[in-house]
């Protein structure tokens, strides 16, 4: 598993960043004479960034060693947000900044490829303090983060670390929204919506949870045996998909006995490859694990797990 875990990780740093084809891009030459956080202050358009950052204390955190990588949202991405900052807790908007930012390491534009990967390392943190997880997709239309916000321009370098600047302020998500904002899970999102049990409320509640989630690819192959379920046996799928808890990839052990919230077992088995099998005989490849949300942790499968009874 450690393995596993690691080619994983390795693989998160794997990028290459652009900017997104509608904007001219913003060449700006590096900078060793600033740290991020005097570029930003600087900067007219990162005048609400700073004076959040500056307002809980994080200003002198930017001027430190780091190095940082800031996605930096501008003042019209916080206009476009919708929310007075004056009503959050300091609390609050401390999360919502250290999402944006990832420490010990400066990833630039040629360490992004393309495609899907997840950031894992964001100084936020959920369950058990565990750096929450950001999604970024490379396309021919550029670079989006959690499936929203849009980087608009790269690689402006400080000497201790560097501004990639984005159009939208990105929220920590729950597991629910880490769903939603990856096209790889329309169906397990679908699904949700459609079974009984108020699935979605349920999953975006305090938790933690730990949630198997199948790809869109995984429900296909099952669509015959779907399409005859009741709402209330879809329900008791999707719940042989969650476990209490925030269980990490490290938590795994070979053979070890998971039972889930509705209540069934599956087994997890360790190896050249990572697997469940479920109570019918069925197997199960974990693809990608430890996409960590505010209340709970996503594993990817290749398929459906099916509980014993329907």
């Amino acid at each position: 598993m450690k393995k596993f875990l690691l080619l994983f990780l390795l693989g998160a740093f794997a990028f290459t960043f652009t900017a997104c084809e509608e904007e001219d891009p913003i060449v700006v030459k590096p900078n060793s004479e600033k740290t991020v956080a005097e570029i930003a202050a600087d900067d007219e358009q990162f005048s609400t960034l700073v004076g959040a950052l500056d307002r809980v204390d994080l200003v002198s955190v930017l001027n430190g060693d780091g190095p940082f990588t800031v996605f930096a949202p501008t003042n019209a991405a916080f206009e476009k947000l919708g929310v007075d900052l004056t009503t959050l807790s300091d609390e609050a908007l401390t999360e919502i900044l250290l999402y944006h930012v990832f420490v010990g390491q400066s990833i630039l534009a040629a360490d992004i490829i393309d495609g899907q990967t997840y950031l894992g390392t964001a100084a936020a943190t959920g369950p058990n303090g565990t750096n929450l997880s950001m999604l970024v997709e490379k396309t021919t239309a550029g670079v989006s983060i959690n499936g929203n916000a849009i980087v608009t321009a790269t690689d402006i370098v400080g000497n201790n670390g560097v501004i990639h600047v984005i159009d939208a302020v990105i929220t920590p998500l729950d597991v629910v929204g880490h769903a939603a904002a990856n096209s790889n899970f329309t169906s397990l999102v679908n699904t949700l919506g459609a079974a009984s049990g108020d699935l979605v409320n349920v999953l975006s509640g305090d938790g933690p949870f730990t949630v198997f989630a199948p790809l869109n690819s995984a429900f296909e192959a099952i669509s015959a045996v779907t399409a005859t379920l009741s709402m209330d046996q879809l329900a008791t799928v999707l719940t042989y998909h969650v476990v209490a808890g925030n269980v990490n990839s490290t938590d795994l052990t070979d053979a070890m006995v998971v039972t889930t919230v509705n209540g069934e077992t599956f087994t997890i088995n360790l190896g050249d490859s990572v697997t469940i099998t479920d109570s019918r005989g069925n197997t199960a490849n974990i693809l990608l694990t430890d996409v960590q949300a505010t209340n709970g942790v996503i594993h990817v499968l290749d398929a459906v797990i099916l509980p014993t009874e329907l």
